[in-house]
């Protein structure tokens, strides 16, 4: 089983992933910021069909989401204190670029794509441990987790609740695109702050645990 603690950091990342998938789902008008299969799948079929805006935007979509993962993963690798909030920042870095291009009046297929950068990053923040993944931005291996879990769990191969902590990943994934998308129903884009907030309250708690984990004195 997740210790709690852990359990609801990642729930939240998801959530936080949850919303601006959403937005950026709402935007792009049916296309994925988070969600790289449902975006290689449609690429294969604008690629038979011929239909090559839809080509350039998923295949964006999944090239910089590749790009992210491996800049999350790169900072992750550094001294593991400073790791987590390191690999924030740059998600924050990112939604500060996306909110520019907003700015400056850039078109959905050009200012959200972006976002896909910041999630292929997030699933870096929160190292793997354990049989339950957190703070990830696609919940399809969890729910075959939950569901694999579950199946163990009835011949007590398993902790018989730890496919419910799959199932709560999932939930928050599911929560977060339910407020995502109504929050963007009253505010548009502007939602995207929402998310941001949680990032930087997380960016904030990271460095705390570093300075502690390293020694040095906090001066506030």
């Amino acid at each position: 089983m997740t210790p709690t603690p852990r359990l609801s950091v990642g729930l939240l990342l998801t959530f936080a992933a949850g919303f601006i998938d959403a937005i950026g789902f709402i935007e792009l008008g049916g296309f994925y910021t988070s969600f790289m299969s449902g975006n290689t799948t449609q690429l294969g079929g604008a690629i038979a069909m011929g239909a090559w805006p839809i080509v350039l935007v998923t295949a964006s979509l999944v090239g910089l989401f590749l790009l992210g993962s491996v800049a999350g993963s790169m900072l992750a690798l550094i001294d593991a204190r400073w790791s987590p909030g390191a690999v924030v920042l740059l998600v924050l870095v990112i939604l500060g670029v996306t909110a520019v291009m907003i700015r400056a009046g850039l078109p959905p297929s050009q200012s959200m794509l972006a976002l896909a950068a910041a999630a292929g990053a997030q699933n870096a923040i929160v190292p793997a441990a354990g049989s339950v993944r957190l703070g990830t931005t696609f919940v399809t291996g969890t729910l075959f987790a939950a569901g694999q879990d579950f199946a163990r769990a009835l011949f007590r191969q398993a902790p018989p609740l730890r496919w419910a902590q799959h199932l709560l990943v999932w939930l928050s994934l599911l929560l977060g695109g339910l407020l995502g998308a109504a929050a963007y129903a009253i505010a548009g884009t502007l939602a995207l702050l929402l998310p941001a907030l949680v990032y930087v309250g997380f960016l904030i708690g990271f460095t705390v645990s570093g300075l502690r984990h390293s020694g040095r004195p906090l001066h506030l």
